[in-house]
């Protein structure tokens, strides 16, 4: 068990730095609005996620 809950919080520093290194792909403030970033942002995420099999649409 606790394996398991050290390998889901290095997944989910993972993940920190994936989107940390999304935000900086998606553009640099002023380049593109904010809410321009985050849409690309979670459709990126979207994707991700469909490619894992996880349908995001049915995670709350």
């Amino acid at each position: 068990m606790a394996n398991e809950m050290a390998m889901h919080v290095e997944r989910l520093r993972d993940l920190e730095a994936d989107i940390d290194a999304l935000a900086d792909a998606v553009g640099a403030p002023r380049e593109r609005s904010i809410t321009q970033r985050l849409d690309t942002i979670e459709r990126v995420l979207f994707a991700l996620a469909r490619a894992q099999g996880i349908d995001p649409d049915s995670v709350s």
